[in-house]
């Protein structure tokens, strides 16, 4: 649901007066919709664009619900893999949250922000758990901060325009996994695609259900965990000829979706990192600014 600010609080936040503010809405720098007593508001994803294109940092982004910045426009991907996977494995949201913010608001893209800082920092914690570093609940723990983080990202993404192509896609059954789906449904938008992740653990007949009422052009399949390897590869083949008969491309990937399993199944492309996910999706329709 979008959040709408008033021009007091995102003049405050930008640091600037609030008949300079008005100004930018007057000339359209900053877009607004009017209530019902025709007061003017403008929604977070607006505030998260206009900070994107013009490079204005914020100055008090607490007062919008961000996390307070530091080195705003100036965060380098290596330094936050270690900000981020410290502050998850302390349960640190706040701290967690500035880095990906930092990240989008600097203008950095989505794909890059889920490839090279959300998940080396998630593999960093994983290895940690593995290795006895951390327990259990710091390891669920650090995931969960991660999700909330992505959904909030997610809502400063624009709505797509109407008449954009549609995806869909999650896990199969039995994989609980949901960070990856999710970077795929936000990597998606922020391409202006009518994304919609339905999140993990979905039977492989609703999928072709879904693909067959919906016909999106892409349904994407995050693969995280197989523990039947047979029946996914069976459940793979058939979800891939129901999108074969209403010209869905199945885009497959994850860290379990091994080279044994790409020899074996259907599909229409492998993708190894988000990065491909955008490009192949660019291949399908031509890219949409939203930055």
């Amino acid at each position: 649901m979008t959040t709408f600010f008033t021009p007091h609080q995102v003049s405050r936040a930008l640091g600037v007066s609030e008949s300079t503010l008005k100004r930018w809405c007057d000339k359209g720098v900053l877009e607004t919709v009017r209530t019902a007593g025709g007061h003017r508001r403008v929604a977070y994803e607006e505030i998260a664009r206009f900070l994107r294109d013009s490079g204005h940092e914020m100055v008090r982004p607490e007062l919008l619900g961000l996390p307070p910045a530091v080195g705003q426009g100036t965060t380098v991907r290596n330094r936050a893999v270690r900000q981020l996977a410290a502050a998850l494995k302390t349960g640190d949201d706040a701290v967690a949250g500035r880095v990906v913010t930092d990240l989008y608001l600097s203008r950095q893209p989505i794909w890059q922000i889920g490839d090279e800082v959300v998940g080396p920092a998630l593999s960093e914690i994983g290895h940690a758990w593995e290795c006895g570093e951390l327990a259990v609940f710091q390891e669920r723990r650090g995931c969960e901060i991660a999700q909330r983080i992505l959904y909030g990202l997610e809502q400063m993404l624009p709505e797509p325009p109407t008449a954009s192509p549609k995806a869909i896609g999650g896990t199969f059954e039995g994989d609980p996994y949901r960070l990856a789906t999710i970077l795929c449904e936000s990597v998606l938008r922020e391409a202006g695609w009518h994304a919609q992740s339905f999140g993990s653990s979905i039977p492989e007949a609703s999928f072709r259900e879904a693909v067959r009422e919906l016909r999106p052009r892409i349904c994407w399949l995050s693969v995280s965990h197989v523990a039947d390897g047979e029946k996914f590869v069976a459940e793979l083949s058939d979800l891939h000829r129901a999108a074969q008969k209403v010209g869905t491309a199945l885009v497959v990937g994850g860290r379990g979706f091994t080279e044994e399993f790409r020899r074996r199944c259907d599909y229409t492309v492998y993708c190894e990192r988000l990065k491909d996910l955008r490009s192949f999706a660019e291949t399908l329709q031509p890219p949409v600014t939203t930055s």
